[in-house]
């Protein structure tokens, strides 16, 4: 049977073929940049204002700048409990363990844990200034972020793709179910169940007591509305990630503009892209830039910015805090 999205471009099959063709060409020889920190940031600013197109590759780096951390201060006032209960200190950790807990615990620990990185907004500006640098340009984000920060802060939908998922949906156990499911409305009833309060300004806050539960009524556990099956966040674990035809959209719209753009003057604008995905936009940047002269490339991470010795003089490397690179250029 033919599958609907069949006709359409597949933007992440093409990147990571990208990714992949890029392991296998470029040497091991890597360069930090040419030029001191503060010639490399004058270089950026010129080619952001210049380049006829801006393709961003965004990754938690990004979001790590924009005080989305899974550690700390924002772990301790939302998870405290779960903390002393179970041992774990970050998020991220956490969300493995709770796989182990009954439905009603693990489930109140995630409606928490999407709250708040997917429906708070950012603690800084990092994206808003992100926007303002280049909301005038043609551009276009690919990102293996999740938390709907892009979309929060202004950038147009269309000019989007969330390659591994969304904090914000939902997916059927079924796999003959390939449908995404929105889970607002859910959130906010499983935090008020746990005992959240909202403030005057619609964040959710702990009661003046600090009594909070850690379970979420049974009769509260999400199901899909379709078939009454269970459900999974829609995050790119394994081969079950569903991508639902506004993923899918979104992954043909990026291999049209990469098509559109290969021959121009592109500035490929890498931010806080770690190790953990490297053929979904870092590889595959690199191999673009190679295969176009015209091209430049950008990358901003915090301890780890570097680029092949074969794109060194094309390429552009800053070590620091996203957000700091950004502000003096806006203000």
């Amino acid at each position: 049977m033919k599958n609907l999205y069949d006709d359409m471009p597949n933007g992440y099959q093409e990147t990571i073929e990208k990714g992949m063709n890029a392991v296998r060409y470029f040497s091991r020889s890597m360069s930090y940049g040419k030029g001191s920190k503060e010639e490399q940031i004058s270089r950026l600013k010129k080619e952001i204002n210049e380049a006829d197109a801006i393709i961003i590759g965004a990754g938690a780096g990004l979001s790590t700048s924009a005080g989305f951390t899974y550690s700390g201060e924002r772990f301790q006032k939302y998870f405290f409990d779960f903390e002393e209960q179970y041992g774990f200190h970050d998020m991220y950790s956490g969300g493995f363990y709770v796989m182990r807990l009954e439905p009603e615990t693990s489930w109140a620990y995630w409606a928490r844990n999407i709250y708040i990185n997917r429906y708070m907004g950012a603690p800084k500006p990092v994206y808003e200034m992100l926007l303002e640098l280049v909301k005038e340009k043609d551009y276009f984000v690919i990102t293996t972020n999740v938390d709907h920060q892009f979309q929060r802060a202004g950038f147009d939908k269309k000019r989007l793709f969330y390659t591994q998922g969304d904090y914000g949906l939902f997916q059927s156990v079924n796999p003959a179910i390939q449908k995404t499911f929105d889970n607002e409305e859910w959130v906010m009833k499983a935090m008020e169940a746990q005992g959240f309060i909202l403030d005057e300004t619609g964040v959710f806050q702990l009661p003046e007591d600090g009594k909070i539960s850690m379970r979420i009524p049974t009769e509260l556990i999400p199901k899909c509305p379709d078939d009454g099956s269970d459900v999974a966040m829609n995050l790119r674990a394994d081969d079950s990630f569903v991508g639902d035809e506004g993923w899918h959209r979104a992954s043909a719209a990026y291999s049209d503009f990469i098509r559109r753009h290969e021959n121009l003057h592109v500035l490929y604008l890498e931010l806080g892209v770690g190790a953990n995905t490297p053929v979904i936009i870092k590889y595959p940047f690199w191999q673009m830039t190679l295969a176009n002269e015209k091209a430049v490339y950008a990358c901003l991470n915090y301890g780890e910015s570097f680029c092949p010795e074969e794109i060194a003089d094309r390429s552009i490397c800053i070590d620091g805090d996203i957000g700091e690179v950004f502000e003096p250029q806006i203000s």
